[in-house]
């Protein structure tokens, strides 16, 4: 009986402190902060266009990385699965039929005999009695594994969906400036035929000839350019899809969101919308778990092995009163000398945890620095907007001018040379600014949370 209260002490100085989450120092407000509770928002009420609603469904439908993502679920929920099984014992049957013999000379009765027997019977092979916790912390450490691979679905989805989204804005904007780039092509080209005519009259200069046909090569080479990357775009977007599906191209001036609905809230409820944020806590979790059990590995381990049956030297007595045969091996296994093993485990275990909370906090931040620069690029990007609003429609005022000057005598061509290529330059600066401001767009609502609701099909 005095190992009784050995034990009951060895199970009071396992115990070890639960886990307090770290709380990131985050600021109280976002830079201009739009105000109102967050609430999740579903994609379809955030865009006014079928679409891009079509791109998301398309693809969480088809992108392997969300197969992918999906499979680690059952894949974690197995492993949780195999690891909770070690709570309960194994209890297995078995059946066997054995003859020997036995030769005169080693027999007792001095001749040859032969035997056999039957045994049927069921058994625990080596139930390893948890009263330290050991198994129990692992089972912890692969529950929150399991919850960490959903939140990292829910992650991998919202990423793919940003991804898809963008992919698909990006090809509106390079369509809008690949529209400009051709209608600055075909003036030029309309430029060289004329000074190229009026050079082989002699009417013209061929300084003035050349002079545009360096303005239509520069412009036939960004119009390749914009091909070029809206051809790569598009096989992007493919991939990410999952496969090749024809979805309207729409204009970039038909692209409509919904910023003033999507509320962003406080800092601190990011850490129950991301799902990032979820995952890194759940491996928090986890790797405070494997601390326990390491620690638990210290003490001694009790296991239970036994059996019990029925056995006859004849078949039809297998089961006729008498024949029950039985056996128990109760074992224990203390560590004595492991040459550091189990002391290292330890340290293992606590410095993974330590990596576990730096990696929680910089999702935090990071999570944060998304929200921030989102509303940041929203504001300045509208402002730039504006300005560039009114800037192109100088510049096209001015090469109008210009042209029409020129065709007076007033000043020679190199002065329409130059408007016509600040005009080109700020066309593309304008449209890659709406662009990006859209894309900002895309980003803060992904940035908050996503959309949860946005199941996979089938």
């Amino acid at each position: 009986m005095a190992i009784l209260p050995i034990l009951a002490l060895l199970t009071g100085c396992q115990n070890t402190a639960p886990l307090i989450k770290p709380e990131p120092v985050l600021p109280a407000h976002y830079p201009f902060q739009q105000g109102g509770t967050y609430h999740a928002l579903p994609w379809s009420d955030y865009v006014s266009d079928p679409t891009l609603v079509r791109i998301a469904r398309l693809a969480l439908t088809y992108n392997y990385d969300l197969k992918i993502a999906a499979l680690r679920i059952r894949e974690a929920q197995a492993a949780y699965g195999i690891q909770r099984s070690e709570l309960w014992p194994s209890i297995l049957g078995s059946s066997s039929y054995e003859r020997s013999r036995v030769p005169a000379d080693l027999s007792p009765v001095g001749r040859a005999v032969t035997t056999e027997q039957y045994t049927v019977g069921v058994g625990i092979s080596h139930w390893e009695l948890d009263l330290w916790g050991r198994i129990r912390s692992l089972n912890e450490a692969a529950l929150q594994q399991f919850f960490a691979s959903e939140y990292n679905q829910l992650a991998v989805r919202n990423s793919i969906i940003q991804q898809s989204i963008q992919t698909y804005l990006t090809l509106a904007e390079l369509e809008k400036r690949i529209y400009y780039a051709e209608g600055s092509v075909q003036n030029y080209e309309k430029s060289v035929r004329i000074f190229k005519r009026r050079y082989e009259v002699g009417a013209g200069s061929k300084v003035e000839y050349m002079q545009a046909q360096t303005l239509l090569s520069n412009g036939r080479a960004l119009l390749t350019q914009l091909q070029n990357v809206q051809d790569m775009t598009a096989n992007y977007l493919i991939q990410l899809i999952g496969q090749p599906v024809e979805v309207p191209r729409l204009g970039l001036d038909q692209l409509n969101f919904k910023p003033v609905v999507l509320q962003t809230g406080l800092p601190s409820e990011l850490l129950l919308n991301r799902p990032d944020i979820r995952a890194a806590e759940a491996l928090l979790y986890s790797q405070h778990a494997n601390i326990q059990a390491a620690r638990a590995a210290f003490f001694p381990r009790i296991a239970l092995t036994g059996s019990f049956g029925t056995a006859s030297t004849e078949l039809e007595g297998l089961f006729k009163s008498g024949s029950s045969v039985w056996s128990i091996a109760p074992s224990i296994t203390l560590p004595i000398f492991t040459a550091g093993q189990l002391k290292n485990n330890v340290i293992l275990a606590e410095v993974r945890q330590d990596i576990a909370v730096a990696d929680y906090e910089k999702t935090v931040q990071n999570a944060f620095r998304e929200v921030a620069d989102a509303l940041v690029d929203q504001r300045y990007l509208s402002q730039q907007l504006q300005i560039q609003d009114q800037g192109l429609a100088a510049f096209r005022e001015t090469a109008r001018l210009a042209q029409l000057r020129y065709d007076n005598g007033a000043v020679g061509y190199l002065d329409v040379l130059d408007a016509q290529r600040s005009l080109l330059t700020a066309e593309q600066q304008w449209i890659e600014t709406q662009s990006a401001l859209m894309q900002s767009y895309i980003s803060l609502y992904f940035a908050l949370g996503g959309d949860s609701r946005l199941v996979q099909p089938g």
